[in-house]
């Protein structure tokens, strides 16, 4: 069955276009010949003919063997009424249009002349004052133009639905592409998480514990007070990583105390100071997220390798910007060196980077080796979506 609705509609046309032209020619000869010696065959293979053509629908119209013999045998039983009775020459006009849409190109281009060579003959017998070339011109003439114009609409819709197909593949490449990226933003995404918290916890629980061991004999309340904070920082973990298995949010954010309450909670475990200035306003999720995230990676780091004896947060809320500064009075590096990024930090310095970007923010660094270093990230109060 053909898809297309328009063929459909025009196949019915040409449905009833044949049987208007089979009965008008078959009136025709009766008028002419009131019961002449063929009336009896040519009424019996007009009847035939209708039932045959009747039966086309049937059989779809993909040139399968059965469709074939059945146009063949439509074909036959057609040629034969002609010979008996020229009036049903232009009967041909609907059987051009099913050879075209049943079979092979060359096959119905010999087909459309067959049935051209017989209208033609039609014709000539039809005519009572002598020979006229529009009998012979015409006929052609008409077949052809019928011919190019199916041939072209044809090339035609195999032009557009493969430009659709290939439309969909590209649709379907594209989708496939974005899922890709997807899928590799979200693993720089849980990498980053999972550095910025239960990576950086484990560290510092190394440390904890190594400095526990060490003083273990000699300070047995200092090796406690390490232990302790280990198990401190454990539980912080623990609570982390039921987060990343719920919603991936930070677990300070998610006890509900919005992102001052969690930078607080965050300085007063790094022993750094907290500072808020300005008028604080609503922040959206993913800029409290990224925020404290920034932090937590800062702090880390000052832990880890700046050797400082003091740090500090600090807060601020601008007319179209929320900033974070993270300060330290430790040793220090020069920001120009880009393995300060990528050395043992691991993700570090660029994840805190990608977090602010990601919001249409910045990252700055003021670094002097021997004098501490200052990390700002600051992210628009309209973040872009």
């Amino acid at each position: 069955m053909d898809r297309d609705p328009d063929a459909r509609r025009l196949a019915r046309v040409m449905h009833v276009a044949f049987f208007l032209l089979l009965g008008a020619s078959l009136a025709r000869f009766l008028m002419r010949h009131p019961w002449a010696d063929r009336s009896p065959w040519i009424v019996a293979l007009s009847g035939a003919l209708a039932a045959l053509y009747l039966l086309g629908p049937v059989l779809g119209t993909r040139a399968t063997p059965r469709r074939i013999a059945w146009l063949v045998t439509v074909v036959a039983v057609w040629m034969v009424l002609v010979l008996l009775a020229p009036s049903f020459a232009w009967c041909a006009v609907p059987l051009f249009y099913t050879g075209l849409r049943t079979l092979p190109t060359r096959a119905a281009l010999v087909l459309v002349t067959l049935l051209t060579a017989f209208v033609v003959f039609a014709q000539v017998q039809l005519a009572k004052n002598g020979f006229d070339p529009d009998l012979v011109i015409a006929p052609p003439a008409v077949a052809a133009i019928a011919t190019a114009v199916f041939l072209y609409a044809e090339r035609q819709a195999d032009r557009q639905r493969a430009l659709i197909e290939d439309l969909i593949r590209t649709r379907r490449e594209l989708a496939a592409t974005e899922r890709r990226e997807g899928t590799l933003a979200e693993r720089q995404r849980l990498s980053m998480e999972i550095h910025d918290t239960l990576a950086q916890g484990l560290s510092s629980q190394q440390m904890l514990l190594q400095a526990a061991d060490r003083t273990w004999e000699t300070d047995p309340s200092t090796a406690r007070r390490h232990v302790r904070t280990a198990e401190s920082i454990a539980e912080r973990n623990l609570a982390e990583a039921r987060r990343f298995v719920h919603d991936l949010a930070p677990a300070d954010l998610a006890e509900g105390g919005g992102l001052e309450q969690a930078l607080r909670g965050l300085a007063g475990r790094e022993s750094a100071a907290f500072r808020v200035d300005g008028v604080a306003v609503p922040l959206p999720d993913r800029v409290q997220s990224a925020l404290l995230r920034i932090a937590q990676g800062a702090l880390a780091n000052i832990r880890e390798h700046a050797g400082a004896t003091s740090a500090a947060l600090t807060l601020t809320y601008l007319d179209d910007q929320v900033v974070l500064d993270v300060a330290d009075d430790g040793r220090g590096f020069d920001p120009a060196d880009r393995s300060a990024d990528t050395g043992v930090r691991g993700h570090g310095l660029p994840a805190m980077r990608v977090r602010a970007q990601q919001l249409g923010g910045t990252l700055t660094i003021e670094s002097t080796p021997g004098e501490g270093t200052v990390l700002s990230a600051a992210i628009p109060l309209e973040v872009r979506p």
